[in-house]
């Protein structure tokens, strides 16, 4: 028996109200201004890798700070926005999770389904023995044209599984898959936004042909008659198809599980993923699951959930989702997402190359945010030296690796500067102490001016630290967040 062994899903902290989005455009596209609720939109130092990795750390159990997550064999990141073309961005995604350099990595990308099909990879994994135990991740932060309405659909999220073959909290039944060259929208290479095409003929042509065929067709294979599905996932660009579908399928609307598009949008690739998991986190066990993804065709998966289900985790989704903060400066987004140039002064004037040579000798401390533990007298330092730190030991060559990413740490000291550049000032910073030892400087992000002081509890999160616009390579690093 393979399937879900754990969860995971984070969703950014700020939540565009659309209200500001209709009202601001108010003048050109008149026919917004209906529309309610909010939408979580990415800060501006991060992005789908970021937001992958969030996701990635709130499924996967808390590591060993000298060992790290060994036990992890594969890696599945998908995503339509990966900040990279040519690097592998799951790679990036599995070093910042410390993982093994032995684990798999694979990017999924290239349609709406990409969340499904690395899930659906993950577990062929696992099934085929290539990997004990596999992480399927997805996330996406897509742009979209002003006054459209993609900008009031689309949310930036991310939602992680973990596969496997011990605990499993909901097995894997079986799949379809149909692939459709149907194109509803598409984005072309080099280009920064979706072009869609006309709404009828994808709600008619498209959704309401295709998903069906695959439910039924899964349904058949399998022998499950369509009452005993008891949660029901069909992510959908429209107001109440799902329902629609359902019925064409015999399933129970009233089973259709929420889609929280007043809450975080269309989250695209993760879409499928967050709402799986609303699915597993008020399931009961022994009830069937039903996730039915389009995009270019379409992938429908069967799980039940197990009796060890009552011992999972549950609620990370709705620590996400309440997780929050209104957002009203639809500047800021614009500002956030590159849609509008701002003037940012001399002091952004600065070349931000970075020299590969020492992001790989390095990754350990930038990307994994590994420093050191004397194995003499367990005294911890960030970064790693040859010499201890402790006055009283001062050993040579005895530290052993020891990751602060999981590690709560405490502000030392900071400062709120309005002079150094920063995409949302102040740029807070600070020195950061660590009850376990060490202690290193850290931007500071999720923050609002005056609610930082010294003594508060912080978190460590993987962000964007720099970006080098002649190059176009992102620098990545580890910074605090208030708990």
């Amino acid at each position: 028996m393979i399937g879900i062994t754990s969860w995971g899903a984070y969703v950014p902290r700020l939540r565009l109200q659309r209200k500001s989005v209709t009202s601001a455009n108010a003048w050109f596209a008149p026919g917004l201004a209906r529309a309610k609720g909010e939408r979580a939109i990415a800060n501006w130092d991060e992005d789908a890798l970021t937001m992958a990795v969030e996701a990635a750390r709130a499924c996967l159990p808390t590591p060993d700070p000298l060992t790290g997550r060994a036990h992890m064999d594969a890696l599945y990141f998908a995503s339509t926005t990966m900040p990279f073309s040519d690097r592998l961005n799951g790679g990036v995604a599995a070093r910042a999770l410390g993982l093994r350099d032995a684990v798999s990595a694979v990017d999924v990308t290239g349609s709406q389904r990409a969340g499904t099909s690395a899930l659906l990879s993950a577990l062929d994994g696992v099934a085929a023995g290539r990997a004990r135990t596999a992480l399927a991740v997805a996330s996406d932060k897509r742009k979209a044209r002003v006054a459209s309405s993609q900008e009031l659909s689309y949310g930036d999220a991310a939602g992680a599984l973990e596969l496997g073959a011990d605990k499993v909290h909901a097995r894997f039944i079986a799949s379809h898959t149909l692939s459709i060259d149907f194109i509803d929208h598409f984005r072309g290479a080099g280009e920064e936004f979706d072009y869609g095409w006309e709404e009828r003929w994808i709600r008619d042509e498209g959704y309401s042909k295709i998903v069906p065929t695959a439910i039924k067709a899964l349904l058949e294979k399998t022998g499950v008659n369509a009452s005993d599905i008891a949660h029901v996932v069909i992510p959908t660009a429209f107001a109440k198809l799902d329902a629609t579908i359902a019925k064409q399928c015999g399933l129970n609307p009233e089973r259709l599980v929420e889609d929280f598009s007043d809450r975080i949008g269309d989250a695209g690739t993760a879409q499928p993923l967050l709402m799986l998991i609303a699915a597993l986190e008020r399931a009961k066990p022994g009830e069937k699951i039903l996730v039915a993804q389009f995009g270019n065709g379409c992938d429908v998966l069967l799980f039940e959930t197990t009796p060890s289900l009552a011992e999972a985790q549950r609620g990370t989704l709705m620590a996400a989702l309440s997780r929050r903060k209104e957002e009203t400066n639809y500047m800021k987004y614009l500002a956030f997402n590159d849609l509008i140039e701002l003037e940012k002064g001399m002091r952004a004037e600065i070349d931000k190359k970075t020299a590969l040579t020492v992001q790989h000798r390095k990754s350990d401390m930038l990307t994994s945010l590994v420093g050191g533990k004397c194995a003499r007298c367990g005294t911890a330092q960030f970064p790693r030296t040859r010499i201890c730190v402790n006055p009283n030991c001062k050993a040579v060559d005895s530290q052993e690796p020891y990751s602060f990413a999981e590690r709560e740490g405490t502000v030392l000291s900071w400062s709120a500067d309005f002079l150094t550049y920063s995409m949302s000032p102040p740029n807070h910073y600070g020195m950061i102490t660590f009850a376990e030892g060490g202690r290193f400087m850290a931007d500071i992000t999720d923050v609002d001016e005056g609610q930082v002081d010294s003594g508060a509890r912080v978190r460590m999160a993987f962000r964007i630290k720099d970006f080098d616009p002649k190059r176009g390579f992102i620098r990545y690093f580890w910074k605090a967040v208030p708990l």
